[in-house]
């Protein structure tokens, strides 16, 4: 028997994993021995190349080997003719070709990983790691054989249990209706999608290809929301979006919040019907859209992932929302659920696909909040942290390393600038940025598809094409806290007459006034401004949410947070001043407040791409503490102090250190005189 030591020693960076393995072995068979994350679709006949590795020569220290030419057999034909027809990177090989002659450094590049970490930008954010429910494998079956009676289908399943050690393979009829024709086509080689997830169920084959399919594998991870719907097209196989497209949620005929859509199913028996109908043709329609922007086949779309509210999620599941509108608020269903996609008539896909839904955590906190919990980790934090993701319902999550609190709160969709007499959704031509001169009372702004504001030479030449069109909901946001730093708008949030800001902007209107920002109607285009209404539509959002974050904090014992994340679909754009001059956030530094952009969707994306990241939503929504507002005594009281701008009791010390808010009344005419002016930067 030989000694052990005298075998060579293999060792794989970045991992770091070593062993000793007998002459000959393929640095593929190498890597599997060892445990190291070395992919392959084709189980080692040379033709996929995703097993290749970059062996490093010369001396080691840090690792005590040397590493000599002819430490991996010689380049062979197989890579030869790879090489030609594709071409592989200077000093890459094959791992199932490349075979291990003597000590060696291997180097897995990324591409080469199976659960590879794409890289995210926020550090508020879990990194990715590749690891999906469906993936490929490339098989050589068994040709029938007079004398050996099983089916086509129990050789594959043989086929995949030998080579990839995938066993007990289940199908649809459908399935094995695609089946012989592709096994002869490729010549009794071919490639299976597999949906293998984390409950242990059997794996389920989704798709067939004659011989080795390289035209990728996708998946949606849809955020549904009550407002707008968002869907990513990504890579099963890298975790790159390769598309993303949203809509506005076609319910919103229905009702533009919530409760008035369960309103419609309580006053309209079989309304639920309707409702299920237009959001699942909705997703239907994007995802065939997603597909062709794209431009793939949509039968390579084979799952979807999807985070919503609770309401949202049993109407998308076809379940009557009835429960969920009065007390204990009742869910027909809590846990995660996985089925066909067909069940939720997502007909623009694979006729196989799969669907998950991410648990929710209780009636009125859904499976949108554990997402937005997957992405952010509050409950990683040292620092107690508030996680709130704007949107018509807000979800808001409070804790660290020791608790996790949960609420929603029903803001409305006025951040979303519907319910905004200027108001759009965010589309080219949209204001997205307002500012306002404390001096002279003027305004300048910036729409989405320019980078210039309104003041600068060539916006007009710009915006040309699009023209200004509205306001959204960053743009109401900055608006309403430029008024207020301007002294145009007083704490009670009352517009001030042009005798009491000394601006002919603010123009009266009915018994109100109104601030005017743009007036194109010399051009055929729109007047934009702020009116009362559009103040008080703002102050109840952000008053439901300062609300719900403040009875979170009441709970720890909390007068104050150490971190603030804004998420939702424009949580990126909300400008952290803007916020906590309107009072919508918790006073707190300016730099420990950051975006997560659209959290939900990106947690719809981490599911997607890893079952792991199931498991650990699944088990993580049975830790987190959920308050409930509506029934919550302290919830009124903490909403009506939050109408004031910033609000009538809480103090601001952080925000005070960098904007001095002017001391202005409208109500008795007092405000003439415009009090103090903020610290300008």
């Amino acid at each position: 028997m030989s000694d052990p030591t005298d075998q060579p020693l293999v060792i794989f960076t970045p991992s770091g994993k070593r062993g000793r393995v007998a002459p000959g072995t393929s640095v593929l068979a190498a890597a599997r021995q060892l445990g190291v994350d070395l992919d392959s679709v084709c189980g080692g006949r040379g033709i996929c190349s995703k097993c290749q590795v970059t062996p490093s020569y010369g001396e080691f220290a840090k690792h005590g080997v040397t590493v000599r030419e002819g430490a991996l057999s010689d380049w062979n034909a197989v890579e030869q003719r790879y090489d030609d027809k594709r071409g592989l990177p200077k000093g890459r090989r094959l791992g199932c070709q490349a075979c291990v002659m003597g000590d060696v450094v291997l180097d897995v590049p990324p591409e080469s990983q199976v659960h590879r970490q794409v890289i995210r930008k926020s550090a508020d954010t879990r990194p990715m790691v590749m690891d999906p429910a469906t993936r490929l494998f490339f098989v050589e079956v068994a040709e029938p054989d007079m004398h050996e009676p099983s089916g086509d289908f129990e050789r594959l399943s043989a086929a995949l249990a030998e080579q990839w050690e995938v066993t007990g393979l289940t199908a649809d009829p459908s399935f094995l209706r695609k089946l012989q024709g592709a096994l002869r086509k490729g010549g009794w080689q071919v490639t299976v999608a597999v949906y293998r997830d984390h409950t242990g169920a059997a794996p389920h084959a989704l798709e067939i290809w004659p011989g080795l399919h390289e035209g990728g594998l996708f998946g949606l991870a849809i955020d549904l929301g009550s407002t707008t719907i968002a869907a990513h097209l990504t890579d099963l196989e890298t975790g790159e979006v390769k598309a993303a497209s949203g809509l506005m949620n076609p319910q919103i005929r229905f009702g533009e919040d919530l409760m008035s859509r369960v309103s419609y199913v309580m006053m309209n028996p079989g309304g639920e019907k309707e409702l299920t109908e237009a959001v699942r043709g909705a997703l239907a329609d994007l995802a065939g859209a997603l597909a062709e922007e794209a431009g793939i086949d949509p039968s390579l779309i084979v799952e979807a992932v999807v985070v919503c509210n609770p309401v949202m999620h049993h109407l998308l599941l076809g379940i009557d929302p009835t429960e969920l509108g009065q007390a204990p608020f009742a869910l027909a269903v809590s846990g995660a659920l996985s089925l066909p996609a067909s069940d939720l008539d997502l007909t623009t896909i694979n006729p196989r696909a799969r669907a998950y839904l991410l648990p929710c955590i209780a009636g009125h906190v859904g499976a949108d909040a554990a997402a937005v919990s997957l992405a952010t980790a509050p409950e990683l934090s040292e620092e107690l942290m508030l996680v709130i993701d704007v949107g018509t319902n807000a979800e808001i999550l409070l804790g660290d390393r020791t608790r996790v609190l949960a609420c929603s709160s029903p803001t409305g969709p006025a951040f979303e600038g519907a319910q905004i007499s200027s108001g759009q959704r965010a589309a080219p031509g949209a204001i997205e940025r307002v500012e306002i001169d404390p001096a002279t009372k003027e305004p300048r702004f910036r729409v989405i598809g320019s980078d210039l504001w309104s003041d600068d030479p060539g916006f007009a030449a710009a915006i040309a094409q699009t023209g200004v069109t509205g306001i959204c909901g960053s743009g109401i946001i900055e608006a309403v806290a430029e008024m207020r730093m301007a002294g145009l708008l007083d704490p009670s949030g009352l517009i001030g007459s042009a005798e009491q800001t000394g601006t002919p902007r603010s123009q009266p209107e009915g018994r109100t006034h109104a601030y005017l920002i743009h007036d194109g109607s010399a051009e055929g285009g729109p007047r934009i401004t702020v009116t009362q209404g559009d103040i008080r539509a703002i102050q109840l959002a952000k008053s439901a949410l300062y609300a719900g974050a403040r009875l979170l904090m009441d709970e720890r014992g909390a007068d104050r947070v150490d971190r603030v994340v804004l998420a939702g679909a424009f949580g990126a754009h909300i400008s952290p001043k803007h916020a906590m001059v309107l009072g919508m956030i918790p006073d707190a530094p300016l730099d420990h407040v950051s975006s997560a952009g659209n959290a939900a969707g990106t947690g719809a994306r981490m599911a997607l791409c890893s079952v792991a990241a199931r498991r650990q939503v699944e088990e993580g929504v049975t830790k987190i503490t959920k308050i409930e507002t509506a029934i919550a005594p302290r919830f009124q009281e903490h909403f009506v102090a939050a109408n004031a701008i910033p609000h009538a009791v809480d103090a601001f010390p952080e925000l005070s250190k960098i904007v001095d808010l002017p001391a202005v009344s409208f109500n008795s005419g007092d405000g003439a005189s415009g009090g103090r002016r903020r610290k300008r930067r």
